[in-house]
């Protein structure tokens, strides 16, 4: 909390290469703070904070309402094409303690592409990746963003005739980390209104932790 008036988010994006995480976190932002282009190697090398301004209109606790402001921290994709698993997990962890180290870490936000199925591999290395991140407690504290919703809707879906048909991979991540989940289009900028309704979201999550943040140490040498 920057004062009584106002509550700081502190969200951290994790994912593969081209899920679009940066350009999520962007959208969070409000801001162009992150790069985001299409690329045959991955673009994002190192972790970067970006800050929002002040958003009102979005929480409202004991009765009044709260300026909101929204920190994200942007990561290397995990698998990476310059970097190993060590190097890009300790860069994270690293970064994570420094950025998020007094105040905590609301929720950690895995990224992934709704329009392309989800193998149990990717699954099984991303679960670990964040477990060794987040530690034990990485279930209370992960979400899920499904981007290029876009796509799933020209090609059709709803969201709730997309989850009846999602792999059971998917069904058992999302499972695992009780339902949290956000169907978000980021291939065009997001209209305020949209934000809006993706951070009272979040904001529902991290309410449902009763507002606890995750506590990071760095990790060790």
């Amino acid at each position: 909390m920057a004062d009584s008036s106002e509550m700081t988010m502190n969200l951290v994006v994790l994912g593969r290469t081209q899920t679009g995480k940066s350009a999520a976190g962007n959208s969070l932002l409000g801001s162009s703070d992150f790069a985001s282009h299409r690329s045959p190697s991955s673009v994002t090398t190192c972790c970067s904070l970006g800050r929002s301004c002040r958003i009102s209109g979005i929480i409202r606790r004991n009765g009044g309402e709260l300026a909101l402001r929204v920190r994200v921290l942007d990561t290397p994709s995990y698998p990476h094409s310059g970097l190993s698993k060590e190097q890009v997990r300790d860069t994270v962890s690293s970064a994570l303690a420094h950025h998020f180290g007094e105040e905590g870490l609301h929720l950690a936000l895995l990224v992934l592409r709704a329009d392309l199925p989800l193998c149990p591999d990717e699954s099984d290395h991303a679960i670990q990746f964040i477990q060794e991140l987040l530690g034990p407690t990485w279930k209370d504290f992960t979400a899920v963003l499904l981007t290029h919703a876009d796509k799933t809707e020209e090609a059709g879906f709803s969201e709730e005739a997309y989850l009846h048909s999602a792999s059971s991979t998917l069904l058992s991540l999302l499972s695992s980390v009780q339902h949290k989940y956000i169907f978000l289009d980021n291939q065009k900028s997001i209209i305020k209104e949209e934000r809006a309704i993706v951070l009272r979201k979040l904001l529902n999550f991290i309410r449902q932790n009763n507002y606890q943040a995750l506590l990071l140490k760095h990790s060790k040498e």
